[in-house]
């Protein structure tokens, strides 16, 4: 069985709609477009969508995690502009999806459309401490590529 917990949710504009799992084993919820109009997003361009809803974690120590949807990045190059987007738990203004447009191809966002997916996993914060060195690995200071390929 899935766990869950309650999130309220707001309707902050019209043209929103509360986010859905597509499957009954679908781990991230789609979040649409709250738009009047469709929006062209050109090749190469970015743009702000607004999704029209605002959340409340019922329980602390989660965070909303905002990610592309698979079809839309593969086929049509569309992807977050930041990698992924983080909703804190304290967050409580307007979810938005900041899309760019990474195929040579113009784009058209329809009203109502799914533009990402929104997961909620629980966070820890760290506790930093101050060190003038750290403990030794077998990695050290190798950074990238420096396990090799296979």
């Amino acid at each position: 069985m899935t766990a869950s917990f309650p999130v309220r949710i707001r309707l902050v504009r019209d043209g929103a709609s509360i986010p859905r799992y597509a499957t009954a084993g679908a781990a991230a919820c789609d979040l649409t477009a709250a738009v009047e109009q469709p929006i062209l997003l050109k090749a190469g361009e970015s743009v702000s969508i607004p999704t029209g809803i605002a959340i409340s974690m019922e329980q602390s120590g989660y965070v909303a995690i905002i990610c592309a949807r698979s079809g839309l990045a593969f086929r049509h190059g569309l992807n977050l502009v930041n990698g992924i987007g983080v909703i804190d738990e304290d967050y409580r203004g307007e979810i938005c999806v900041g899309l760019r447009n990474n195929s040579s191809a113009d784009y058209v966002i329809q009203p109502g459309e799914r533009i990402a997916q929104m997961m909620f996993m629980p966070y820890v914060q760290a506790s930093f401490i101050a060190a003038d060195s750290l403990d030794d690995t077998e990695r050290g200071e190798g950074g990238f590529g420096s396990t090799g390929k296979f």
